[in-house]
């Protein structure tokens, strides 16, 4: 029997030299709102740079005791986990694969295993998710409840129950 692509799906922490991914994966995922924009030559790629290391310094500012995860299919980089452990909750920071990769069941697996672990120290499972986000469906299927929003942001938890 075939190993399923769940079984190919591994983390490891970030290093300097995953950069360029991490900045092409940013871009993917704003590649629809960005697109919306004419830009000078040079200039979206540049905005693209600044967007993504103001992003990344606030998260790492934010969560020092978080893990900042390069999400691997077979080895390959396929997207990013960075998650946060608090004394009462996991705080899913972001997670985000690459167009390749989605809508295979990887993001709601890493999902699920955030939630396996809160559950089993006691803890509830957070995340912020944008208003028009297509995963927040996916996390109402996990358990998750919407409990404030600010701005385009909807804060949403699990108990750990």
């Amino acid at each position: 029997m075939g190993t399923t692509i769940l079984e190919r799906v591994a983390l490891r922490p970030v290093t300097d030299a995953d950069d360029a991914f991490l900045l092409a994966l940013y871009g993917e995922i704003r590649a629809t709102e960005l697109d919306q924009v004419v830009w000078e030559p040079g200039q979206r790629e540049a905005f693209l740079r600044m967007q993504h290391d103001l992003q990344t310094a606030q998260y790492r500012g934010a969560h020092p005791q978080g893990s900042f995860d390069i999400v691997e299919v077979d080895g390959r980089s396929a997207g990013r986990l960075y998650v946060s452990r608090r004394d009462a909750d996991v705080r899913i920071v972001d997670v985000a694969l690459t167009a390749e990769f989605r809508g295979r069941g990887i993001g709601g697996a890493l999902v699920a295993r955030v939630i396996d672990e809160a559950v089993a120290s006691g803890r509830s499972t957070s995340i912020h998710v944008e208003v028009h986000n297509p995963a927040a469906s996916l996390y109402r299927r996990l358990g998750f409840r919407p409990v404030s929003q600010r701005g385009v942001y909807v804060l949403m938890e699990r108990s750990a129950t």
